[in-house]
């Protein structure tokens, strides 16, 4: 009974209060009703939060933005960035056998192929610098002109790289030919790369191409904390075609600091460059069909290419490499049984074990995610390392050492 009266009475407080605040009560009312909508429209629906939150923009901006200042180095300036003697030195590298200056001990990374495309790599530790890596890939039914021009169409290339998110020109000298770009990557676990960079290109009376690449700082590109800016990039390529076939091949030097471990780094481009590759050769059929569609008004260096130096003409061979020529007679490369298993060392795994590496693997790059350069960090990334390589994987050391 007690309990009924107190009920009661609580009740009839509560109806005289709300009678005597009637207003006060309706606008209460209202008030919560407004932030319950408000909270649902938020929730649900935020296109609509956007819009009521009081932003002006007509479109959602994305997600990793490049800055739109438009300040630029002097022509005199821009054209010293990359010179006549960057060229000789690629031209050297180039060579698979001669590239030995670094007194760096090479080794085999991969060596794979399928009916339109022959990929093989290999790397080796610089005494000073990150690791340098030096690849040949042969497209068959593919012209030098489109290769050239599929390599260096970055906006084509955000399609089917899914690691660019954002690119944009930066400045480019018309009279040198060299242009300056910025790029932003993303990649698994780790926080979106900054690359400034400045390239240039060269064609020989052979309908040779060549392009070299290195990192840069311009004033248009000041450093960000939301990004990891790539201090030391240095990469070249020579385009020509295979004599006697409708192929062409592009020999690559690549040295690259990204903050990632040497030997994690190591692995990972072991172990996806394959299928990396096969998706560049898919894209580049169907940048075939397209190219001619693709013009623009927009000036790049393929617009403004120069010419290599006559000194430097002694240097370069008209004729096939000797891989190019070896491959053409070797059945196990183009016959078309292998299918990229050729390498007895790279063999495909079992799922299950693909399945331990990758989670093996994933467990280092959290690791390495974190920027963790501690005793723990180091330990499991040697555990890591040593899984891998104990599980038919490529020689890695037991030790991890961090890029300075």
């Amino acid at each position: 009974m007690a309990e009924v009266l107190i009920a009661s009475s609580s009740s009839s407080e509560v109806k005289e209060f709300w009678m005597e605040n009637k207003r006060g009560g309706l606008a209460t009312l209202f008030a919560i009703s407004i932030i319950f909508v408000w909270q649902i429209c938020k929730f649900f629906f935020p296109i609509v939060w956007r819009f009521f939150s009081g932003s002006r923009r007509t479109s959602p901006s994305p997600p990793l933005s490049l800055s739109s200042d438009s300040v630029s180095l002097s022509s005199d300036r821009v054209s010293d960035l990359i010179s006549d003697g960057d060229l000789k030195s690629l031209i050297e590298n180039l060579d698979e056998n001669g590239n030995d200056t670094d007194n760096g001990k090479w080794e085999n990374v991969t060596e794979k192929s399928r009916a339109s495309l022959f990929y093989r790599a290999k790397c080796c530790k610089p005494k000073d610098g990150p690791l340098k890596y030096w690849s040949v890939t042969i497209f068959e039914n593919c012209s030098p002109e489109t290769l050239r021009d599929f390599y260096m169409d970055s906006d084509f290339r955000k399609q089917w790289d899914k690691t660019v998110v954002a690119h944009e020109q930066l400045q480019l000298d018309e009279r040198s030919g060299t242009e300056v770009g910025r790029t932003i990557k993303k990649f698994p676990l780790l926080t979106p790369r900054e690359y400034v960079m400045v390239w240039k290109m060269w064609e020989d009376s052979n309908k040779t191409y060549y392009c070299f690449t290195k990192e840069c700082e311009h004033p248009s590109a000041p450093k960000q904390r939301k990004y990891v800016r790539v201090a030391c990039f240095r990469s070249g390529w020579r385009i020509r075609q295979v004599t006697g076939r409708n192929a062409c091949e592009i020999i690559m030097v690549h040295q690259e600091d990204a903050g990632l471990n040497v030997d994690v780094a190591k692995m990972v481009f072991a172990k996806g460059i394959w299928s990396y590759v096969c998706k560049m050769d898919d894209a580049l059929r169907k940048y075939s069909s397209i190219r001619y569609l693709r013009s623009t008004s927009t000036l790049t260096a393929i617009s403004v290419i120069q010419k290599v130096p006559r000194e430097l003409d002694a240097m370069i061979t008209a004729g096939p490499s000797d891989l190019a020529t070896a491959s053409s007679s070797s059945r196990g490369l183009y016959g078309h049984q292998n299918d990229g298993s050729n390498s007895q060392k790279f063999k495909k795994k079992p799922s299950k074990k693909m399945i331990a590496n990758g989670l093996l693997l994933l467990g280092g790059l959290i690791c390495l995610s974190q920027g963790n350069t501690g005793l723990s960090a180091k330990v499991a990334i040697a555990f890591v390392l040593r899984k891998l390589s104990k599980r038919g994987a490529s020689s890695v050391p037991k030790s991890a050492k961090q890029i300075n």
